[in-house]
């Protein structure tokens, strides 16, 4: 009887603890996996590696699963095809995929960045550079039909110069070897996204001369986007999602290229930390990062005017048929 006595006790005094272990367990809920599908692997895309440092998206009850998927065509082909929930590539993607026929269109519903974000590269150097300076010259290009190539060409018609007639475009070099093609003597100017831009201006490979985001004005270059009937079935993912970019676009905001750097430093292992600054820098002062997510109007309609200027417009699209802002203005909101 005493022993029984003694068990009981032991027993009571351990029901509050096992209680508030239980209590504890049922509070923390399993995150909600999120396979993201990026386009490239870029400084160019702080924001979103800050909210993957910073414990953003995890915060929003995510867990966000990343993958590099090389191109616009190969990061749409895998969006649709149900390799990756959400995708952040060119909106001009999903201009594309709605022009051909689609009973699930792929919808835009927050911006990452609102310029381009290549720059031109020369292989010698040049100290006091003009546009002219690339008639006659042979230009690597990026992919037919993608936003770098457009905006390319964009910037070039501005300047006076027909990218078809005045200079030798090479634009069959898949995405992912347009440097190496580059670096092994394919070209005498090349379009170059960051961090690889200044990698090779340090090592002596290219020197940049010009940014096209600077030249090219504000569009929606980058944006996150999913399948309507992704969208439709899950709505508070993606409000959370939008959430957490929205955060870290304000902190990317509120914070000095030094501090970006050192956030995002873990996913670019083998750049040095004073080039990923430099770069942080260099994008932030020519307003390449969006401060908010939402898409707006101008954008959109320039987005379709610089296609349209590369004959790769199938036919002007509202913005309301391919764009929801209402998470990203949810997100301004709360």
């Amino acid at each position: 009887m005493k022993k029984w006595a003694v068990w009981l006790c032991s027993l009571l005094l351990l029901l509050p603890l096992s209680a508030c272990t239980n209590d504890g367990g049922q509070s923390e809920k399993p995150l909600k996996k999120v396979r993201l599908a990026e386009v490239t692997h870029s400084i160019f895309y702080a924001p979103q590696y800050v909210a993957l440092a910073k414990g953003f998206f995890q915060e929003e009850g995510l867990d966000v699963e990343l993958t590099t998927t090389w191109g616009g065509d190969k990061t749409m082909t895998t969006l649709l095809s149900g390799g990756a929930d959400i995708a952040l590539v060119g909106s001009e993607t999903s201009i594309y995929v709605y022009a051909q026929g689609t009973d699930d269109p792929v919808i835009n519903f927050a911006q990452l960045t609102q310029t381009d974000g290549t720059f031109l590269v020369s292989r010698e150097k040049i100290d006091h550079f003009t546009w002219e300076m690339l008639k006659g010259s042979t230009f690597l290009g990026q992919r037919k039909g993608g936003m770098p190539q457009m905006v390319g060409e964009f910037v070039l018609k501005k300047h006076g110069i027909d990218p078809h007639q005045d200079l030798k475009l090479i634009q069959n070099v898949d995405f992912a070897n347009i440097a190496n093609a580059f670096a092994s003597g394919t070209g005498d100017f090349v379009q170059l996204f960051e961090p690889t831009a200044s990698i090779f201006e340090q090592e002596g490979k290219g020197y940049i001369v010009a940014s096209f985001g600077t030249e090219s004005g504000r569009v929606p270059y980058t944006s996150y986007m999913a399948k309507r009937s992704y969208i439709k079935a899950n709505k508070d993912v993606i409000e959370k999602f939008t959430r957490a970019i929205y955060k870290a676009q304000q902190w990317v905001e509120s914070h000095s290229a030094a501090e970006i750097a050192k956030a995002i430093q873990p996913y670019f292992k083998d750049t040095d930390l004073a080039l990923i600054e430099k770069v942080v820098d260099r994008y932030k002062s020519q307003g390449t990062y969006a401060t908010d997510p939402i898409l707006d109007e101008e954008e959109w309609n320039h987005l379709q005017d610089i296609m349209a200027e590369a004959g790769e417009l199938p036919k002007r699209i509202d913005l309301n048929t391919l764009v929801d802002s209402s998470f990203a203005k949810k997100a301004m909101n709360d």
